[in-house]
């Protein structure tokens, strides 16, 4: 539609007394609305800072018997990408290319990823196929996202990223995995950055980082211990989560109530004692 005809469009238009009135009863409306966000928003950012608090604390206090070793001492192998990009073709297939974006958070997320030929696929797997259980780590765009891959379907590292495959006599994988998300971990990650435009970590760099390591039955209850906190933890974010887009919808509704002439003088009161039943549901 052109800026001509958006110009023609007539709209309906109240008397400016009675905008006045609409617009003082939506700023009350939302005024209570906006304050139950916000406080969700709170209790959303503190859910997640509680597991990362308790995280970073098990890996800074340690305890007794732990022992700080490098990376690739208790590892069966660290294996880069290969160092191009990958021929991808457009229709999805079967062979798939795990991006620097597909890694977030403490997951490998398969939603998004590129498509290759068998033949490619072969050649970018020729020094290791990736099996379930592989903590991934970026080396760039961004630096130190870590994700666990979950699938044995026929993927490979894209560009920019290095794999972790554990020797099970000496480390968990999940334990590695939560450990790469602490504070000391990724302050090593940060150290060894270089690039003055997009900071990058150096292959050599990603075997001789440190990690402190207890026996594998502590490191297993360490694991069972982050596991549940988490499971509770994305529990409180995803009700949460749904009690903001129940809050924004309430406020949708009542912009268009407001323009289908729905206002009336209890609005203000009927969105806040909404807003309240949403927040304590």
């Amino acid at each position: 539609m052109s800026v001509k005809h958006l110009a023609e469009i007539k709209i309906p238009v109240p008397p400016l007394s009675e905008q006045k009135r609409i617009v003082a009863i939506l700023n009350e409306a939302f005024e209570g609305i906006d304050r139950a966000i916000a406080n969700t928003e709170k209790n959303l950012t503190n859910a997640r800072q509680l597991f990362e608090s308790y995280l970073n604390a098990i890996f800074t206090q340690k305890g007794d018997g732990w022992e700080e070793k490098k990376i690739e001492d208790v590892c069966e192998s660290i294996i880069d990408c290969v160092n191009k990009t990958a021929p991808v073709i457009d229709e999805p297939s079967p062979f798939k290319m795990i991006r620097t974006t597909n890694v977030r958070g403490g997951y490998v997320n398969l939603d998004s990823v590129r498509y290759v030929t068998e033949e490619t696929y072969r050649q970018w797997t020729r020094r290791q196929i990736p099996k379930r259980g592989d903590v991934l780590l970026t080396r760039e765009a961004p630096m130190g996202e870590v994700g666990m891959l979950l699938t044995n379907d026929h993927v490979f590292l894209g560009q920019r990223i290095v794999s972790y495959r554990t020797d099970s006599s000496k480390l968990d994988n999940r334990f590695l995995l939560y450990a790469f998300q602490s504070n000391g971990l990724q302050s090593q990650i940060k150290a060894f950055a270089s690039g003055s435009t997009v900071q990058h970590m150096r292959v050599p760099d990603t075997k001789i980082l440190r990690i402190a390591v207890p026996s594998l039955s502590i490191q297993r209850q360490v694991v069972q211990k982050l596991d549940t906190l988490l499971f509770q933890t994305q529990r409180l974010e995803a009700i949460y989560r749904q009690k903001l887009s129940a809050l924004n919808e309430l406020k949708q509704s009542i912009l268009q109530r407001a323009f289908t002439g729905e206002l009336t003088a209890d609005t203000a009161n009927q969105a806040t004692k909404a807003a309240k039943e949403v927040v304590a549901a």
